[in-house]
């Protein structure tokens, strides 16, 4: 086979088809000069909070600071535990921690490598307050019977939607199904700004107002702070450039949604195990496209000595951190994260890949031995 470079991820596809948008809008704020809280933020909320099916959005700098901002918010803090999945991107366990809660890991389905609702209830102590559900890679977690158990536990679902803009769960925008969610649109996301960027998303006023004020220094109008907050808040030039790109979104998801289905007939790779595929109740919008392999090492090397980028999502579990030491948690402790660790690899998918493109990343994989 001729060998070709194909990147993990490559923005150019979209930003080219948007160019002249993204300039005019770069201009527009340029030309109000209004950096900060101004009318392209307050138009993005709303236009976000609709997409998502809900009825607040309140814009803030990270995804990091929306899941911190939640927690906050509702007086989550010392004492109290915070069930999140052991099998996820960091930030979801370091906001509980930033609030001086304790992060309580429960292990995934490994199917999904979302979080297992069955393994919930075992973890729920006098000191949980809130269980932190990711949908990871783009699937959504089994959101009914994990808002069951925090129904007859009384406690708050907040749903981690950084990487799972767009997808549905039994129809539903992800987002709309618990109390509140947190979004990420670092540029990587399937809706990414051209910097950091997040979203807290929520059917409640009081906690969205709550919400905008922690994140604007505490501070309900002008110089007059009811709460010690932080500065956390989601820019202008941000704000527009993601308004450009919202209503490309779904067409962006279906490219992603066509790629997949091109890898689930196309690689038949026994030593290759695929992503569990959608259907009518969990969607998929595959911010990643994962495969495991017990040789995940040898089919990373020899992807990227066929020009093939790839990105392990994740390589060390979160309680096998050195930051989580204290926690205590021993390396077995939690099999399945780590058997997932071991074993993942993501391989290209991003809008605009070629045919040719996906066709050579099949071929490369198959040929794997």
């Amino acid at each position: 086979m001729k060998k070709m470079n194909v990147p993990f991820a490559s923005f150019k596809p979209m930003h080219n088809e948007l160019k002249t948008q993204l300039d005019q809008a770069y201009h527009n704020v340029m030309e109000r000069s209004y950096f900060i809280q101004g009318s392209e933020c307050e138009a993005f909320e709303k236009e976000f909070a609709a997409y998502c099916e809900s009825d607040y959005c309140v814009g803030v700098a990270t995804g990091l600071d929306a899941l911190y901002l939640i927690l906050k918010a509702y007086g989550i803090g010392s004492g109290d535990e915070v069930i999140v999945p052991s099998n996820t991107f960091i930030a979801t366990a370091l906001a509980v921690s930033y609030v001086g809660a304790t992060p309580v890991f429960v292990e995934p389905d490994i199917s999904t490598y979302n979080i297992n609702p069955e393994k919930i209830e075992e973890a729920i102590t006098e000191k949980t307050k809130a269980i932190m559900t990711v949908h990871l890679q783009g699937r959504p977690a089994d959101m009914d019977p994990i808002c069951a158990i925090a129904k007859h536990h009384q406690l708050k679902v907040i749903e981690d939607a950084a990487q799972a803009h767009g997808t549905l769960y039994k129809g539903k925008k992800v987002g709309s199904l618990g109390d509140a969610a947190a979004f990420s649109f670092y540029p990587g996301k399937n809706l990414g700004a051209l910097g950091d960027g997040g979203a807290v998303v929520t059917k409640d006023k009081t906690l969205a107002d709550k919400v905008r004020a922690l994140g604007n220094y505490g501070s309900d109008y002008k110089y007059h702070h009811i709460y010690q907050g932080t500065n956390s808040r989601l820019d202008e030039l941000q704000a527009a450039f993601l308004r450009v790109k919202l209503p490309e979104l779904d067409k962006w998801n279906r490219d992603r949604k066509a790629i997949a289905e091109r890898y689930f007939e196309g690689i038949q790779n026994p030593d290759i195990i695929l992503p569990l595929q959608p259907d009518a109740i969990f969607d998929h919008i595959y911010h990643v496209f994962a495969v495991r392999c017990n040789k995940r090492d040898e089919l990373e090397a020899y992807l990227k000595e066929h020009g093939i980028g790839t990105v392990k999502h994740y390589p060390i579990p979160m309680h096998l951190q050195p930051c989580y030491a204290e926690l205590q948690i021993t390396e077995g402790s939690l099999p399945i994260a780590e058997e997932i660790s071991k074993t993942i690899l993501s391989i290209p998918m991003y809008y605009g890949m070629t045919s040719e493109e996906v066709d050579y990343v099949i071929e490369v994989l198959n040929s794997f031995r």
